[in-house]
């Protein structure tokens, strides 16, 4: 696990070093007593911010449920640091059910994520439901243990005031935070496209606090703006901002909701990430300084002058390695491309403890000297829903998400299939 995987190896090999070195940024380098992830770590594994963020938590549950069916980890040992991740959560503040942004990783408490962001976060807190629900269903033995997580799991669930968060209105957006000491202040609404869109499946899918059809059709989907339509390279982008935005736009979400056969009045998901994709390479292809190192893949991570999102639009020179890794379930043979390309890159300079650097930039030479939670999860997440669909099925297999689905007039196929 030390040495840099050797690129000409098969294909399987490279995934499952990748998968478990990335993983281990969820095990080994979580904070020691509550099991939280930190939202940071340097590259020698220590941690590079002594703050856990919610959605970096529910994309380490997911490493770790990957981690056991693949037997890097016991069921017993998944079972115990989920469990102690749980209890973790539950001494957290919540705000109308919803988790903050980021909370201190012995304690739980809250802490600040800018000035005006100091309460419920909708976004961070789907983020983590999503590896709740799927950790939910993967122990679903009679045991006392399992019956006891997944009991805490459902009322964490059950707990979030969805319609809190739509400012009381069933025609309008969800908001993305609220704060009980600055209120609405921050007063983003969550429309797409972006990566929320689990944020409006779960809204729907509650049976507690759903929310009305009306707030997706007319807040999230905006009746139907949020389509795009025009061609960039070539390629049909169906929805969202010209030539696609960040990768993970069309990463977040999917790493549990299965887009493979998901449509609804407004595209076809798997169209959208796959075009997403192919696009955000083509663009790529197009800086010398890319094309000549043979990578791709822009998303939010670190650069050179500091965390950015970066874009065709936008782009900052920084490559994050999770940007193309997270897509090997649409373009798996540019994905695998860039994979080889990345374990290449200076005979290995991007590889350490805990997999990739979080970002790079060839046409400096800078490397980040960090790690981010919510860069290294969807690696994991995503290469496994590629390999085997684990999460996908575990997901979709879920009431709160077929309920949701159903409620908002999507179309997806059978759990099974």
């Amino acid at each position: 696990m030390d040495a840099t995987p050797i690129i000409s190896a098969d294909l399987d090999s490279l995934l499952d070093d990748v998968q478990q070195r990335t993983f281990r940024y969820f095990w080994d380098g979580a904070h020691p007593q509550s099991g939280l992830p930190y939202d940071k770590c340097l590259l020698d594994g220590t941690p590079g911010i002594d703050a856990i963020s919610i959605s970096g938590t529910g994309f380490g549950l997911m490493a770790i449920l990957v981690a056991c069916e693949r037997g890097w980890i016991t069921s017993d040992e998944a079972l115990v640091r989920i469990t102690t991740i749980v209890e973790s959560l539950e001494l957290a503040p919540r705000y109308h059910g919803a988790f903050s942004h980021f909370i201190n990783p012995a304690t739980s408490a809250m802490i600040p994520f800018s000035a005006l962001d100091d309460g419920g976060d909708i976004v961070e807190t789907t983020l983590l439901l999503q590896g709740l629900i799927c950790a939910r269903e993967y122990f679903a033995a009679e045991t006392i243990s399992e019956k006891s997580l997944r009991t805490a799991i459902t009322r964490l669930f059950d707990e979030v005031e969805w319609t809190w968060y739509t400012r009381g209105k069933t025609d309008g957006p969800i908001y993305w935070h609220w704060s009980p000491i600055n209120e609405w202040a921050m007063n983003l609404p969550i429309t797409g496209w972006n990566e929320a869109l689990s944020t409006y499946v779960f809204a729907a899918g509650s049976d507690t606090f759903p929310i009305d059809p009306q707030n997706y059709h007319c807040g999230w989907a905006r009746n139907g703006a949020m389509k795009n339509g025009e061609e960039y390279f070539g390629i049909q982008l169906p929805l969202g901002e010209p030539m696609g935005g960040p990768l993970f736009l069309s990463q977040y979400s999917f790493c549990a909701l299965n887009p493979r056969g998901l449509s609804d009045r407004y595209a076809d998901y798997w169209r959208q990430a796959v075009a997403h994709s192919r696009i955000n390479r083509a663009y790529c292809l197009t800086v010398p300084e890319y094309a000549a190192a043979g990578v791709w893949g822009l998303t939010a991570s670190e650069a050179q002058a500091g965390y950015a999102a970066n874009s065709p639009l936008v782009d900052f020179g920084a490559i994050a390695p999770s940007a193309a890794l997270s897509s090997f379930p649409f373009v798996p043979g540019h994905a695998e491309e860039a994979l080889r390309a990345l374990l290449a890159y200076e005979n290995g300079r991007l590889v350490n403890r805990f997999g990739f650097a979080d970002a790079f930039a060839p046409k400096t030479g800078w490397v980040a000297s960090t790690y981010i939670a919510i860069d290294q999860g969807p690696i994991v997440a995503m290469i496994e829903n590629h390999r085997s669909g684990l999460l996908w099925k575990l997901f979709m297999a879920a009431p709160e998400v077929r309920r949701g689905l159903d409620r908002l007039g999507f179309r997806y196929p059978d759990v099974s299939a």
